[in-house]
């Protein structure tokens, strides 16, 4: 493991000054302070997960919390994954009364990507294994659909919320995540909300990883697409790049990635984190 205090990386991408606790979440970058939230604990204590040091977890209580701030998770409210695997969201959304139609690619393309150690969902029953849910709520409010990201079906409508966690990175390329970002919108009622994360550069804003398997987003190309959204009238929560202040925000996980703090880690020449938007289609 190595440590981001010493980077020789411009001021701008270093800056902490934002590293405030505003109370709604922001489109933002993972920060050790989350894990150590009462909203954060909150939503692990749903999960029966212990709080930790964890990208991956931070974006599942993240997208939660984003989505329970802004009304979505509430009986009646209907909600649409992307790339679900088998991720306990759609059974803790359906334990809140939210009918969740479960998304994924097809299997035949998962398999072929290498994706059928455990991270390709084949229906709905893999999604309460947890037991989040009693299952017969379950039954009734989840269900499961093959879905190519790339190629959203025009029936998928009228949802009050999506959301997805680092999956539109490995669409192939940064313009074809960007585009799913637009895409997903006509999933949405007027005013319906979108949660997504996704990998993003926290050591360069030039150079990236791109035309890959996993590509990696850097401030320019969230910049770009939110710019976009904002000019055909949505709303885009607030971008916060600061990347924190606490002792955690500073180390990377370097490779096998085996180390107790994972907020952030190295891929390939690049320091890599999470990032989530939040999105609000027009009305």
């Amino acid at each position: 493991m190595f440590n981001l205090s010493t980077s020789k990386e411009p001021a701008r991408i270093w800056n902490t000054s934002l590293n405030r606790d505003f109370g709604k979440r922001r489109s933002e970058l993972c920060k050790a302070k989350d894990i150590q939230s009462e909203w954060y604990k909150r939503w692990c204590a749903e999960l029966s997960e212990k709080p930790g040091f964890h990208r991956k977890q931070w974006e599942f209580m993240y997208v939660a919390q984003a989505l329970w701030e802004r009304g979505c998770l509430a009986p009646g409210k209907s909600g649409l994954v992307f790339a679900a695997g088998t991720e306990p969201l759609p059974a803790l959304f359906a334990k809140h009364g939210c009918r969740i139609l479960a998304t994924d690619i097809f299997p035949e393309l998962g398999i072929e990507k290498g994706w059928n150690n455990g991270q390709l969902c084949f229906g709905a029953e893999q999604l309460n294994t947890r037991g989040l849910c009693p299952d017969e709520q379950f039954k009734e409010l989840v269900s499961y659909k093959a879905v190519d990201m790339r190629a959203i079906p025009d029936t998928l409508t009228d949802f009050d919320f999506n959301w997805s966690s680092c999956s539109f990175e490995h669409l192939g390329t940064i313009g074809l995540g960007c585009r799913f970002l637009k895409d997903q919108l006509k999933t949405l009622k007027p005013g319906g909300w979108a949660v997504h994360t996704t990998e993003y550069n926290v050591s360069s804003n030039d150079e990236t990883q791109d035309n890959n398997d996993t590509v990696i987003y850097r401030q320019r190309d969230v910049d770009m697409i939110v710019a976009e959204l904002r000019a055909e009238g949505h709303f885009v929560e607030e971008l916060d790049y600061s990347i924190g202040g606490l002792p955690e925000d500073f180390k990377v996980d370097v490779h096998p990635h085996l180390q107790d703090v994972h907020l952030k880690l190295q891929v390939d020449k690049y320091v890599v984190t999470s990032i989530g938007l939040i999105i609000r289609k027009k009305d």
